[in-house]
């Protein structure tokens, strides 16, 4: 079985927004989340779309996917943990008490305020993870990649060419996933930056997927101005 993962348990404290958390900010007339979470419920692949939010705003969440997407039995809103990993191990959990977690099962994790991933994106993901175990989506760095070590000069320039912006989807065999997780250190827990790295602190492969340069991550105000431009490209 396949299941979507939307990682939303940020608050979004980069977007300057005191009022609620980036992702149930309006872009198109609605919800970040919302435009996020259709592209996942469309795809017939998932069994479950698993939404994983701040737990004070589960009942939100909710209600505004019962007000867009009325009927939609497919959709399960859970809390998030307290980092990105502890949130898709909470997801995992859920798959393990209510479906049945073997070495086939597939998670594609997503960010919930990248609401321009696309559907050949999430195949490929979806392809990567049940043929090779674990991917990654990346674009091409565009842009000289520099390096430093205390923040205040130049430490090294890595060769541009074997550079890449890391985006989401990130897909795995959730046993594996957890199997993994659950071995690592305190100390190596400390350093995650991406569910990707827990494969990598045990010398495992995650392969590359494509991504698309618009599949943005919202994250600053100027990133809604973009994603709105972008939302009515779609609609013209």
């Amino acid at each position: 079985m396949v299941f979507a993962v939307i990682c939303a348990g940020g608050i979004g404290s980069r977007m300057g927004n005191a009022e609620k958390p980036k992702q149930y900010l309006n872009v198109g007339g609605k919800p970040i989340i919302l435009h996020t979470i259709e592209k996942f419920v469309v795809n017939e692949s998932f069994e479950k779309v698993i939404v994983l939010v701040p737990e004070s705003w589960i009942s939100y969440t909710r209600d505004i996917i019962n007000k867009y997407l009325k009927g939609i039995e497919k959709v399960e809103v859970l809390a998030g943990g307290a980092d990105r990993n502890s949130t898709i191990m909470n997801s995992i959990k859920y798959i393990e008490d209510n479906f049945t977690l073997d070495d086939d099962t597939i998670i594609v994790t997503h960010d919930a305020v990248r609401p321009f991933v696309t559907h050949r994106i999430i195949m490929d993901n979806i392809d990567a993870a049940v043929n090779v175990g674990a991917c990654d989506t990346v674009i091409p760095a565009t842009d000289t990649i520099v390096e430093s070590l205390d923040g205040k000069k130049i430490s090294s320039i890595p060769d541009r060419s074997k550079v890449y912006q890391g985006q989401t989807p990130q897909s795995f065999k959730a046993k594996k996933l957890k199997e993994l997780y659950l071995s690592l250190t305190d100390e190596e827990k400390a350093i995650l930056t991406d569910a990707a790295k827990i494969y990598l602190l045990k010398g495992e492969a995650v392969h590359l997927v494509r991504g698309e340069v618009f599949n943005i991550k919202i994250t600053y105000p100027y990133d809604l101005t973009v994603a709105e431009t972008l939302i009515n490209t779609d609609r013209e």
